[in-house]
């Protein structure tokens, strides 16, 4: 999906787009199958009851509110959770009803690093770490392919003539 045009000022495109890596959505997965299973079972012992029926409620109730907490919820805030690098700036926006951003103009940008441990390195996510004119460097987790993103924001970097 790509980022929206009419946010980008005039001149203004997007070099790369991301949301956060597929390793924030194991735990909701797992969430949704265990709860399919446990509720599946409970639901076949409550069948021949004579209140079997206000048990499959209960169950659905039940099953329906863990699966919108723990799955529905996550996976709606990974989805609307953007990392954009454009020619003129790095943009994060995340949010479904409350929306929050950064925004982050390249000719304001003094170093990129990333950092990423075994395990990150193994699946090809990191953290990528933007010191600016801020007073604290702005990290950035769960980006899928950090090396590629530091690579590539270092090149815009480069592309950009001194003012």
């Amino acid at each position: 999906m790509a980022y929206p045009d009419e946010l980008l000022v005039e001149g203004e495109r997007v070099v790369m787009h991301k949301h956060p890596h597929w390793k924030m959505l194991v735990v909701p997965v797992l969430v949704l199958l265990l709860v399919v299973a446990i509720g599946s079972y409970l639901a076949a012992l409550a069948g021949s009851q004579t209140w079997g029926h206000w048990a499959w409620l209960a169950l659905a109730v039940v099953a329906l509110g863990l699966v919108i907490r723990f799955t529905v919820v996550p996976v709606v805030r990974w989805r609307t959770t953007h990392f954009v690098v454009t020619t003129r700036r790095v943009l994060v926006r995340e949010g479904v009803f409350t929306r929050r951003g950064i925004d982050i103009p390249l000719k304001r940008i003094n170093s990129v690093q990333f950092r990423h441990t075994i395990f990150e390195r193994i699946v090809g996510s990191g953290t990528l770490i933007i010191e600016s004119a801020s007073d604290e460097p702005l990290e950035f987790d769960d980006v899928p392919g950090v090396e590629k993103v530091h690579m590539l924001l270092y090149d815009e970097l480069s592309d950009i003539s001194p003012a």
